[in-house]
């Protein structure tokens, strides 16, 4: 057989390939709710817990459910657990009277799904690892999975389906990963969400991550999960960046930090504008740190 012969027929064998791997992809379940069952996992001390409720729901409003002491993880363990919902993005709380069982505590967010035992499927054909099996809670069952480049995220289902009030502005979730595992983690992320790429900036302001005088890659995602920014960088951070878990939008950028701050919480990084946005980070009471944007003026 000749070469050239040899060769076509080894690129049409990848074609082939690749076109079967779309199709697996293409035909995973769509497990996804709705993007008001996105919930940011954050974790307060006890003593902090009240200040984080009141601080939080004064800066964007909404309110708490009632807190209740329950154990949340598949091992021997105790916490307060309320959901904080407001109309810019819900918070999942939680104050830990005893130690945290691994991996607890290093998920991102609880995002809703239709079906446990589809979902999980579904995310392992996309090409993430099941770091907890779904397990049974309070209300519900529960997994943790890992993305590529070190994702975590929790999936939820409730015995009772749950029906949330849409946002008014959909909050992102902030991801930061390495250029070696950037296409990965949103080639599997995309596959499981069957969500889209709205914008990928190869030459994104450095000032959002903290660094002016540089450029990085940032990319933008949407699916019924909700909305996603990914940060690519070499993890040369300055603090702030890297620790806030959830970006959330707000109408009047500097009304909403004067609520902050009257509240308890702390500006990080002053108000500065990039891509179209007035932008600023804030820590909260217990430590939680949130990049807040608005849109700017004429932007």
């Amino acid at each position: 057989m000749r070469k050239a012969s040899v060769l076509s027929i080894f690129a049409l064998s990848l074609s082939l390939l690749a076109a079967s791997a779309g199709a697996r992809e293409s035909a995973l379940p769509h497990v996804a709710v709705a993007p008001q069952y996105d919930t940011t996992h954050v974790y307060v001390d006890p003593a902090d817990v009240d200040r984080f409720v009141q601080s939080f729901t004064a800066t964007f409003g909404g309110q708490s459910t009632k807190q209740v002491v329950v154990q949340v993880t598949p091992t021997p363990s105790q916490t307060s657990s309320q959901l904080l919902q407001t109309p810019a993005g819900t918070v999942s709380l939680f104050g830990f009277r005893t130690p945290i069982p691994y991996p607890f505590g290093a998920e991102r967010t609880g995002y809703l799904v239709k079906d446990m035992d589809v979902a999980i499927r579904a995310a392992r054909a996309a090409g993430a690892d099941v770091l907890v099996a779904p397990f049974p809670d309070p209300i519900g069952r529960d997994a943790v999975i890992q993305w590529p480049g070190g994702v975590n995220m929790q999936l939820y289902w409730h015995t009772t389906a749950p029906n949330y009030k849409a946002f008014g502005t959909v909050p992102e979730n902030r991801v930061y990963v390495s250029p070696d595992r950037a296409d990965a983690f949103v080639h599997a992320f995309l596959a499981f969400s069957h969500g889209k790429v709205v914008s990928d900036d190869k030459q994104a302001p450095g000032v959002e991550i903290g660094r002016a005088s540089d450029r990085f890659r940032r990319i933008r995602i949407e699916s019924d999960f909700g909305k996603m920014s990914v940060q690519v960088t070499d993890g040369l951070l300055p603090w702030p960046y890297g620790r806030e878990m959830s970006g959330y939008e707000v109408a009047d950028l500097a009304a909403t930090l004067a609520k902050a701050t009257a509240s308890g919480a702390k500006v990080l990084v002053e108000p500065y504008e990039a891509d179209g946005r007035r932008i600023a980070m804030v820590s909260f009471p217990g430590g939680y740190i949130a990049e807040i944007h608005a849109a700017a003026k004429g932007g």
